[in-house]
């Protein structure tokens, strides 16, 4: 099993051996915790925007549980087959949700682990603490601020051309985690300077905007979406970064390369 705590590697580099430990292990507990929150927190509005995208529920129209209970007068027969399809559908469903959920964070977590490793041949010690902190600059790096001009969208609500949109969260994260990198390590003035610079200048520039505003859900769904969204996000991250720097310090730890 991937998530499993005892790893076997063949002989290589033991610093090879303790990031895959390390970021297996980190994105195994990401991939659990993220899995119970977006099915306790999440889950809920989005299958509630789907109602609004689908027109099953209407914007200042019938709530969505009167039009399921108009959609099911059609008879007790047909009721039981589109309820054991529904089923079905939502176990397929909800097993690639988890599936894929995993396979994000375990990704996630490799990159926050090779950034350990840089870390390291720069002298910087990365434990529990710092990995700590550095799950939280991941988020940000990574989530939030990329949500300042592409906040979490919920099914129905448009948005600007995927590639374009694309092209701007890769250029806001590099660069988000370039300039937290330069106020967390860089000890000269210059590169503070450098390091707002570039956490400002993805905003600057600006995301891609549509020409107008719209959409079929309404607003309040997507703002209680969007912001449970980031809150996830926050406490999968920090739970990552704190067991990769506590299972990259234990048995064994390998010391920085300078003093």
């Amino acid at each position: 099993m991937m998530c499993a705590t005892r790893l076997a590697f063949p002989a290589t580099d033991p610093m090879i051996q303790k990031m895959f430990a390390s970021a297996l292990i980190a994105g195994c507990a990401a991939w659990l915790l993220a899995a119970v929150l977006h099915f306790a927190f999440v889950q809920k509005y989005i299958l509630l925007g789907e109602t609004y995208e689908s027109g099953t529920a209407v914007h200042f129209g019938a709530p969505p549980a009167v039009a399921d209970d108009h959609a099911h007068e059609d008879g007790t027969l047909s009721h039981d087959h589109a309820h054991d399809e529904g089923q079905v559908s939502t176990f397929t469903r909800n097993g690639w949700t988890v599936l894929f959920t995993g396979l994000i964070y375990v990704a996630y977590a490799m990159i926050l682990v090779a950034g350990f490793g840089l870390a390291r041949t720069y002298g910087i010690a990365i434990g529990a603490q710092q990995g700590l902190l550095w799950g939280i600059a991941g988020f940000v790096a990574f989530q939030l601020a990329p949500a300042l001009g592409t906040p979490p969208e919920l099914p129905g609500t448009p948005a600007p051309d995927l590639g374009d949109r694309q092209i701007w969260w890769w250029f806001t994260v590099a660069a988000t985690g370039a300039g937290l990198a330069l106020l967390a390590y860089g000890h000269k003035p210059m590169l503070a300077v450098l390091a707002l610079a570039l956490l400002a200048a993805p905003h600057v520039i600006g995301a891609p905007m549509l020409e107008g505003y719209g959409g079929v859900a309404p607003p309040e769904v997507s703002a209680f979406f969007a912001a449970r969204v980031l809150g996830v996000g926050l406490a999968v991250w920090a739970l990552m970064g704190w067991v990769a720097g506590w299972v990259w310090e234990r048995d064994g730890v390998l010391k920085p390369l300078r003093a």
